[in-house]
């Protein structure tokens, strides 16, 4: 899993007035680990998150007091807590989204042989909230937590389609002002997803984030108030070649999210195969 090689932004949708300080500092100082991180140090802190020394030093002392990290004298290094892990869960258990979603999902991974994924935003990056692989022993090696480019993917940039203009004008502007010499590149890639979305419902990522990779991606905006994410269906290229995305995913990926917006307007809990069921099970106990 990549690294990050430049600061975490923090959140500014509101005013700067309106964060508390601490609390945001506190909040970057966990972003910055991710899903391949099994430790970081003082200076890694320092490099991913831009704060100095001696705030990171109050607010990890801070943060372990309150078992949100965990520190090892040996190696001077620090892991993510066990407060932080129940936090992330509890938030994704009690998401009916992702609850009624996945096996969708997994019967879509299934059809098509390539990973499905649902993720939200997160800054200037798409999360995954959820991750659906099939049975085949090459796919996708991406987990819960793991995190995207959200301008590089059709995971991004069908979110992007799908927020509140002037929301997604203020992303794009922190964008350019993170990436200025990549600005030219990140508002074409932008347009031509805007453009896909309004003219054909889905956008394409044909080998724009990574050369092997080939996705396609659709935004989603739950029936019953929850935040907009968005659900892609690819994989490396001699498993999801263009025209198999287009003429076969697209579709599929289509009936996915009328029936998971069926569902959650009937409020029925979807139900699962014996196939479905298992792989579940044998994923949330190796992401557990």
């Amino acid at each position: 899993m990549r690294k990050r090689n430049k600061p975490i932004v923090a959140p500014s949708e509101e005013e700067p007035g309106q964060h508390a300080s601490a609390l945001v500092r506190g909040l970057q100082i966990l972003r910055a680990f991710t899903p391949g991180d099994v430790s970081l140090g003082n200076q890694e802190l320092i490099e991913r998150t831009g704060l100095p020394k001696a705030t990171i030093s109050r607010l990890t002392y801070t943060l372990l007091g309150l078992g949100y990290l965990i520190y090892d004298p040996l190696l001077g290094r620090y892991r993510i807590g066990p407060a932080t892990v129940s936090l992330g869960y509890s938030g994704l258990s009690s998401n009916a989204v992702v609850y009624m979603a996945k096996p969708l999902m997994q019967t879509l991974a299934f059809e098509t042989g390539v990973a499905v994924a649902m993720g939200m935003r997160d800054g200037l990056e798409m999360v995954y909230v959820a991750n659906c692989r099939p049975e085949t022993p090459v796919t996708l090696r991406l987990n819960v937590g793991s995190r995207l480019p959200i301008w590089q993917t059709s995971m991004g940039l069908a979110y992007l389609a799908a927020m509140e203009q002037s929301l997604r004008e203020r992303v794009v502007r922190r964008l350019l002002e993170t990436n200025p010499d990549t600005k030219d590149k990140i508002l074409r890639a932008i347009d031509s997803g805007l453009e896909s979305y309004a003219k054909h419902g889905f956008v394409a990522s044909f080998g724009d984030w990574y050369s092997y990779i080939n996705a396609v991606g659709m935004p989603f905006r739950p029936s019953d108030g929850s935040p907009l994410v968005a659900i892609t269906c690819g994989g490396i290229k001699d498993l999801a070649p263009v025209e198999a995305c287009i003429s076969s995913f697209v579709p599929k990926l289509k009936l996915l999210l009328d029936e998971l917006q069926n569902r959650l307007t009937g409020a029925v809990l979807p139900p699962m195969d014996e196939q479905t069921a298992a792989v579940a099970l044998q994923q949330a106990a190796n992401e557990g």
